[in-house]
Order: C-alpha cells, then sequence, then structure tokens
C-alpha cells in the first residue's frame, strides 16, 4: 500500500498498511533514529503469511513524520547521567502517538512489536492502555532501569554524533553502525544496510531528533515495578550479544512481565538478521495465539 499520513493531534505520522484489514492488525514500531523501513518489506509479507494486517510507521522526528526542530538544545550527556529537565517530549507522548494512529485507523486493539526503542513505547503501551494491547512483543530493548544494563561506550557514541549531511558520508556512518552493533553470528548484509542507509536518508534525516529521542528515553525513568501490571501476553526477544542493550536487559523485561516468555538469540546482535526472521514471525505469531484462546474459551462459553 502507498504511504499515507495520519494526523494524531500536532503531529503527522507517516505510515504503512499490507495485507487485509480484516485480519488481526499488528503495528510495528521501530528504534531510535531509525524508519519504518527497517521493517523490511519482505518481514513484513512473512507477518502477512501468517494472518496478520501489519501496520508501520515512522516515529516522529524520523522520515517522514514530523520532526519537532526549533526547541532547545537537548542535553543528552547530562540525560545520560539521569539528569533530565524539560525534554521535549517522552515515551509517554509517543505511546500515545501509536495511540493516535491505531484511532486514524479504527482499530479498538492491537497485536505490539516493538525493537530497541520502539520496545519501550511498546512496554508503555501496555502499561498505559492494555485494552488495547492484545499482546505484546519487546525486541532487543529494556526496562528503563539503568542497572538492567547501560550500552558499552562504542556504540552509544555513535548515536551521540550528528550523522553527516552528505549522502555519501551518510550511508558510510550507517554502514559502520551496522558493523558495531550488528550481529556477529550472521550475514553482515552490507550492501543491504547501505542500500537501506541511502533510502533513509533520500526520505529525509533529523539531524538532532537523536538527541530528543535518547532524551525522551532517559526522561521516562524505570517501568520495572509498571510492567508487573502488564497483562497482555508477553514475548521478549534478546539477541546475545547485543553490544547496545545487553541481553541481561531483555532477561530483567521477561522477569518484570508476568508469565512473558524469553528468547535468546545466539549470534545476534542489535539489528534483525534476515536469517532470524523466520524465528521472530513464529515467536511473534505464537504469542499472539496466546491473546486469542482466551477470547476463543469465552465466546464457546457464551455458546454454551
Amino acid at each position: 500500500m502507498a504511504e499515507k499520513v495520519a494526523h494524531v493531534s500536532r503531529i503527522d505520522l507517516a505510515y504503512e498498511t499490507f495485507g487485509d484489514p480484516e485480519d488481526p492488525p499488528l503495528l510495528l514500531i521501530m528504534g531510535l533514529a531509525s524508519q519504518m523501513i527497517l521493517w523490511d518489506e519482505e518481514l513484513c509479507g512473512m507477518f502477512v503469511e501468517r494472518g496478520f494486517h501489519v501496520i508501520r510507521f515512522d516515529n516522529r522526528d524520523v522520515g517522514h513524520s514530523t520532526h519537532l526542530r526549533g526547541g532547545p538544545k537537548p542535553k543528552v550527556l547530562r540525560a545520560m547521567v539521569g539528569i533530565t529537565q524539560n525534554p521535549a517530549y517522552t515515551l509517554e507522548h509517543m505511546a500515545d502517538d501509536a495511540f493516535g494512529l491505531l484511532d486514524h485507523l479504527g482499530i479498538e486493539a492491537a497485536h505490539v512489536v516493538g525493537a530497541s526503542m520502539g520496545g519501550m513505547i511498546a512496554q508503555t503501551m501496555a502499561i498505559r492502555r492494555p485494552e488495547r494491547v492484545l499482546s505484546l512483543a519487546s525486541i532487543m530493548s529494556t526496562t528503563g532501569n539503568r542497572r538492567a544494563g547501560l550500552p558499552r561506550m562504542r556504540a552509544l557514541t555513535l548515536f551521540l554524533r550528528k550523522a553527516p549531511r552528505d549522502r555519501d558520508a551518510y550511508i558510510d556512518y550507517v554502514d559502520r553502525v551496522f558493523r558495531i552493533i550488528g550481529s556477529p553470528g550472521f550475514d553482515r548484509q552490507g550492501q543491504w544496510v547501505r542500500e537501506l542507509a541511502g533510502r533513509s536518508y533520500d526520505r529525509g534525516i533529523d539531524r538532532g531528533g537523536p538527541a530528543r529521542q535518547i532524551v525522551a528515553i532517559q526522561a521516562s525513568g524505570d517501568r520495572t515495578r509498571a510492567l508487573a501490571g502488564v497483562r497482555s501476553p508477553t514475548v521478549v526477544i534478546h539477541g546475545k550479544e547485543d553490544p547496545l542493550i545487553p541481553v541481561r536487559a531483555g532477561r530483567a523485561t521477561a522477569r518484570a512481565i508476568p508469565g512473558a516468555e524469553l528468547i535468546e538469540i545466539e549470534g545476534m546482535g542489535h539489528d534483525l538478521p534476515r536469517e532470524v526472521w523466520p524465528r521472530i514471525v513464529d515467536a511473534v505469531a505464537r504469542n499472539a495465539e496466546r491473546a486469542r484462546q482466551p477470547e476463543e474459551a469465552a465466546r464457546l462459553g457464551k455458546r454454551g
């Protein structure tokens, strides 16, 4: 489907959908400074084949969605040590963006899948509006508790730098990022990464957006206690070789959410290598089935 724009409060969100709108909706939320095209069309198609109506979108400050330029300069280093004052927005605002997109599409509730910062947004959705999150998949994410695991400095410093303005330099920059955070146990797919970087550049990059998003993450605090109240069926997926958000953060997430399934993937870093797509799709589909079973039991009970 061609890209469209949803007007959500004062934010415009660019989005695309795949599959039959009559199928159960699956909302895909991407991470820090990452455009919706990182949810590859082939991967979206795999979800469609499992019976989902797939929705992917650009978060605020990313791609074709609204960019919040012009405010106070985000103080990233202060935020990283826990000092956050007057952030441009928080994860709660980004969760509300996602709910607004569902409202725009006339969707009451959806299965929600988030990667990295997207996982934090998905968790926040399940905390704030549990009736609207049919199931939750948190991929390579964390609870917000600093003790659950901080990024390795070599990986983090890449996101603290402003991206190059020149297209070729930007492609080289993204390639370098993926060399550091990518999955050592799988094919690096260098050509795919460079093509994706070029497409991202052409769609529009925001050199200040990553800083605003980092501050939003830090300003949102620790969700551990609130996650104990999540009742949506949950699967937590994490790479054992993740250099940005260590695997112990995924373990902490699974411990925090009652009944959560934890899947640790050998050789996976902080990306979504093509070789693990079938495993991720299967895990999400099985987790979504856990949400359907009580509904089916209730329906059969009413018939009886």
